[in-house]
């Protein structure tokens, strides 16, 4: 037992440190959803509600009630391989027309996601989480037709979350934490006063903010639990540097991360089967248009339009138990994206999408679980419409009208241990 004990220590460490040096991809808005492979599996049907996996602490601290008493460790990790391609043509600008595709702008990425919990005793539980929640990576061929409104899009988080949830009673339990995030944004695009258009105006800045998470859940009856979790935005205040027509300018650049509310909730139907749902509300609209101010003399240099709706998701599922080791799990989702075809851009050409998700869980011993989820995710028809009345415009580009193919698969797998 302590030579296992030790390889999970080990396993559990080296997840952590991968966390800080992850690459990561797109999702709905530039948002990340893959923190948990066991709820994966449902399309993250019911991820605020108590149960084996301890990484639904992510949405819901509260969540942690369902942890074991002593310590629990899990390492999450996700491969996404997402396709995106862009097919228009730019046209009636004063730099000529063009009908080079994008190519495949998306990048597979691996992200991983770990956490520990400690039961103290009957009511305090300890936990710490350690992700990636948002990120964005696009790379299009570098003379595409729309380069001069996206080249590449590059954003990077990691974020510890520790938290504390104190259970009041068998009925309900309630919890908070604090977010310490980092944020890495690089935006670039073609310039167009340059030879060729061969240079690349660039901006980019890093900062780390502060944020908290708080949640509750109640059951109100046996078999039965609802959770109410909440994460807040975290405001940053980017530190960097802005470059155009060959020229450098110190700025900062002040964004803020949307908050999310989710409430979910978790009914036992039978002594094997279990249904599970969850709804998500996403304060996108809080992204409104960033401005970055030279740190010279404090004038707005350039501005990013974001202008973002709120997004939403839905989600159903269920768990059903084929032994005391095998547990199979299936769910469907459906998101509305924050951005649509009069704000859409040509660096994250997102849309509503339908999630189809399918899992399971192993149990080798009561110390030992492994879990496996995919999904499939197929955006609805999307169309990018870049013309005088599109926050993007530019009369000097001219208007870039295209089609969007794009579709993600996710596998992702975790190991849970229980000492």
């Amino acid at each position: 037992m302590l030579l296992v004990n030790k390889k999970s220590v080990l396993l559990t460490s080296t997840a952590l440190a991968v966390s800080i040096i992850a690459e990561v991809a797109f999702a709905g808005g530039f948002a990340l959803r893959e923190q948990s492979s066991y709820f994966q599996g449902m399309s993250f049907a019911g991820y605020g509600t108590s149960g084996d996996s301890i990484s639904s602490m992510f949405w819901n601290p509260a969540s942690l009630i369902g942890a074991q008493s002593g310590l629990t460790v899990e390492a999450h990790n996700s491969l996404i391989v997402p396709y995106s391609d862009i097919d228009g043509t730019l046209s009636g600008g004063f730099l000529g027309n063009s009908s080079i595709g994008s190519g495949d702008i998306a990048s597979d990425a691996f992200i991983p996601a770990s956490y520990a919990a400690y039961r103290l005793n009957d009511q305090w539980i300890f936990g710490v989480g350690i992700n990636a929640p948002f990120g964005l990576t696009t790379k299009p061929e570098q003379n595409w037709a729309a380069q001069f409104y996206s080249r590449s899009s590059k954003v990077f988080s990691l974020n510890v979350n520790p938290t504390v949830t104190y259970q009041i009673n068998d009925m309900i339990a309630v919890a908070a934490g604090v977010q310490v995030q980092y944020l890495d944004v690089s935006l670039k695009s073609a310039d167009a006063t340059s030879a060729g258009f061969a240079r690349t105006n660039e901006i980019s800045g890093d900062d780390i903010g502060f944020g908290v998470t708080a949640g509750i859940t109640v059951k109100p009856f046996d078999g039965t639990e609802f959770g109410i979790g909440y994460r807040s935005g975290v405001s940053h205040e980017l530190d960097g540097d802005l470059y155009a027509s060959g020229a450098t300018s110190a700025i900062s650049l002040g964004v803020i991360t949307p908050d999310m509310v989710n409430f979910s909730a978790k009914q036992k139907i039978t002594d094997k089967i279990r249904v599970l749902g969850t709804v998500e509300w996403t304060n996108w609209s809080r992204l409104k248009a960033p401005r970055a101010i030279s740190d010279a003399n404090g004038a707005a240099l350039t501005t990013l339009h974001f202008n973002y709706d709120d997004g939403w998701f839905f989600a159903l599922g269920g768990e059903y138990d084929f032994n005391e080791k095998l547990t199979f799990r299936a769910g469907l989702a459906y998101e509305i994206s924050p951005i649509d075809e009069e704000i859409r851009s040509t660096r994250l050409p997102d849309n509503n999408r339908w999630w189809l998700s399918a899992g399971a869980s192993y149990d080798f011993n009561k110390h030992l679980s492994f879990d496996l989820g995919y999904t499939h995710i197929i955006p609805e028809s999307t169309k990018i419409n870049i013309d005088s009345s599109h926050q993007d415009y530019n009369a000097t580009f001219g208007t870039y009208q295209a089609d969007v193919d794009s579709h993600v698969d996710i596998i992702s797998a975790s190991l849970r241990y229980k000492f």
